[in-house]
């Protein structure tokens, strides 16, 4: 890992923005009203498109993190609030199209065009595991418990593997010969020859048991790990641009899974598997989506020709805002897991902040 402790050189991260003066709330979180204009921060770094994007939880001291995937090979880790760089992670060999952390932020997973999936140590960014496959490894998703032992893969497999990270590792060990290939984490695969494309998103549903995966053949399944079998099925209209949990800290613990598929966004209970709250048809084609669940408002990022972040209301389904500055589709939303903010990014190789509260927060003053 490249990180700003260790190496000379440093690239421009984030551009302070000069911010209107906004009128004050009283309330720190109240989100921003509809005519207020949002500027956001820009993060460079990267020299290719940004494919997905993740927050952490919040950790000590209300810090947050976020990783970063892309097709330059390199993921990266933010800070979660200002978006500076904190460091690169360095041994793909292939773009990088999904990353994720652990809850705690201690542990961060990439899946790669290389054929592998990644774990990494975020403090020393030392390669943990690599997991082998046999063709380009899209989704990986950790439990939600904040040391996680297990990671889920899938890809254009069409496979969804549960990775065992206790058992070996694939740094090298003493035990082993010279020039032998290090030990693979044991593996076994959920819902053998169900996945009719490749698999585009996983999710660790609030429920531990259960787990989601977004896929190509335009379908949306739960799988139950006990039984590995799947326990719920919904087609969508179109190919899934992103599927994602959307659970803000100190909320009621259900979440809200949102699906951006076409020209429609879709919302699933997140405890009740296969229960649809809505699904809300726009004019445009939908990349990626994130809720807002306290606000009662989502977000979306454009694709086609319209490459747009728009605001809706939830409940009245109505378009409030729209905000221009990426220049290529944006490929992944996500709110901070405070709620204050949100992130996007995009084939034009940046990531975005989007302030969402009506407070000074982070860089904007």
């Amino acid at each position: 890992m490249s990180s700003s402790g260790t190496q000379t050189h440093h690239f421009p991260i984030c551009v302070k923005p000069e911010i209107p003066a906004l009128q004050a709330y009283s309330q720190a979180n109240t989100v921003l009203p509809e005519a207020s204009k949002v500027v956001p921060l820009t993060c460079h770094g990267h020299s290719r498109p940004v494919t997905h994007l993740s927050f952490s939880s919040v950790v000590d001291d209300d810090q947050y993190y976020l990783i970063s995937a892309c097709k330059d090979n390199n993921p990266m880790l933010r800070d979660g609030i200002t978006g500076d760089w904190i460091g690169t992670f360095i041994g793909h060999k292939g773009a990088v199209w999904q990353a994720r952390l652990s809850s705690n932020a201690n542990l961060a997973a990439t899946g790669s065009a290389d054929f592998s999936a990644k774990v990494w140590d975020t403090t020393s960014g030392e390669t943990l595991h690599t997991l082998q496959h046999n063709h380009i490894v899209r989704a990986v998703a950790f439990p939600s418990h904040p040391d996680p032992t297990v990671l889920a893969t899938g890809g254009a497999e069409k496979k969804l593997r549960i990775f065992d990270l206790t058992r070996s590792s694939s740094t090298s060990s003493p035990s082993l010969a010279a020039g032998s290939p290090p030990a693979q984490s044991p593996s076994y695969e959920i819902g053998p020859n169900v996945h009719g494309g490749t698999i585009k998103s996983i999710v660790w549903g609030a429920d531990p048991n259960v787990i989601i995966t977004a896929c190509d053949d335009k379908r949306i399944r739960w799988w139950d790990l006990r039984s590995r079998s799947t326990i719920g099925d919904y087609e969508v209209e179109g190919l899934v641009g992103s599927c994602e949990l959307n659970l803000l800290s100190g909320s009621n613990g259900r979440g809200t899974l949102s699906v951006a598929a076409g020209k429609s966004v879709y919302f699933f209970d997140g405890i009740d598997n296969r229960s649809l709250l809505k699904a809300v048809k726009t004019p445009y084609e939908v990349a990626s989506v994130a809720l807002h669940e306290e606000s009662q408002k989502f977000v979306t990022g454009g694709s086609g020709n319209t490459y747009w972040v728009r605001v809706y209301d939830y409940d009245e389904e109505k378009e409030l805002d729209v905000y221009k500055g990426h220049h290529g589709p944006i490929w992944s939303i996500s709110f901070s897991p405070d709620g204050k903010l949100y992130a996007t990014g995009s084939e034009d190789g940046t990531i975005k902040l989007w302030k969402f509260c009506s407070s000074s927060y982070g860089l904007w003053r």
